[in-house]
């Protein structure tokens, strides 16, 4: 018998007797194959999940009701928490176990940088995962007076290490000090290799931003407190690897743009699985524009954000 969690029992179950999709469709939607389809209904059974009806609660249902708005492949919803470090422990494990199932031999994974993926890096060091042939990479560079633990390339060796996959590091700033400069790292041999893995990617693992006094970009010293009130000002909601957007998914392209050692967002849609995590009030709007703009197509967050966000109106 297979080991799962209950939440994975309800996600297929309900797909399967609810949804009326066949085996086939759940398991080319969460990235299993047919046949742990069917031992996940048959645990289902045994467990008790399935009794005549689904077992259902209210992440489930929020979950539910989140990928038919947006058209998701999948979204994890986690319990939410009064401590901010509480909620990014809930959404690293649940990101972790995400990546642990999607994954496969000859994949190609990026990651961003930032506390939620840490916390997910954290907790890829604490147990024993598949050993897979897969290939980790930096989506975006790194801010130098970043606490190590939070930094692109501490993130990657982490997940390479938990998975026994080849890592590939990028050595260069997120933002860098003119558009010059970055031209010049651009024609380093370790930045184009790791440029030209961005157009092979299969999986994609970013944050959310949003341009607040308190973003990462200030936090980093990547930018000044009153570039973020220009950000504003030019209709930005939200950052995804220190890229920007509006509420209606639209990329907006401000001073930063030739400064910046990042994937392109246009790319992260044609990932096959680009995840995004975030959590908290003020990112909703920044999660509906990523949503709106299809630059991540699997989404974890908790289940206050999960409310917001059903309700969410672009227009008020």
């Amino acid at each position: 018998m297979i080991t799962t969690d209950r939440r994975m029992l309800i996600k297929v179950a309900h797909m399967y007797y609810i949804e009326n999709m066949n085996q086939n469709e759940i398991g080319n939607r969460l990235g299993i194959n047919r046949t742990t389809v069917s031992k996940y209904l048959k645990k289902a059974v045994l467990s008790g999940v399935v009794q005549f009806t689904v077992v259902d609660d209210l992440g489930s249902s929020l979950e539910t009701a989140l990928e038919k708005k947006f058209g998701l492949k999948e979204v994890y919803i986690v319990p939410s928490a009064s401590k901010l470090d509480e909620v990014k422990n809930n959404l690293g494990k649940a990101g972790i176990k995400l990546l642990n199932r999607i994954i496969s031999d000859g994949d190609i994974v990026g990651f961003a940088w930032g506390s939620t993926i840490g916390a997910l890096a954290r907790f890829a060091s604490l147990e024993k995962w598949n050993e897979v042939k897969a290939e980790m990479i930096p989506l975006v560079g790194g801010p130098e007076n970043l606490d190590s633990e939070f930094h692109v390339n501490t993130i990657i060796y982490k997940i390479g290490q938990a998975f026994k996959a080849q890592s590939h590091y990028l050595y260069a700033p997120a933002i860098t000090g003119s558009a010059v400069i970055r031209a010049a790292i651009m024609q380093d041999m370790n930045c184009r290799k790791i440029v030209k893995m961005w157009d092979e990617i299969s999986i994609a693992v970013v944050g959310i931003g949003v341009p607040v006094q308190s973003s990462n970009l200030v936090w980093t010293g990547s930018v000044g407190r009153e570039y973020i009130e220009q950000l504003n000002d030019a209709g930005v909601v939200g950052d995804i690897c220190s890229r920007f957007y509006d509420i209606h998914g639209n990329v907006v392209d401000t001073e930063l743009k030739d400064r910046t050692i990042a994937i392109d967002l246009e790319k992260l849609k044609k990932v096959k699985y680009s995840v995004g995590i975030a959590a908290s009030p003020e990112k909703v709007p920044a999660i509906y524009g990523a949503l709106k703009g299809k630059f991540i197509n699997v989404l974890i967050s908790d289940e206050q954000t999960a409310k917001r966000l059903l309700d969410f109106d672009s227009k008020g």
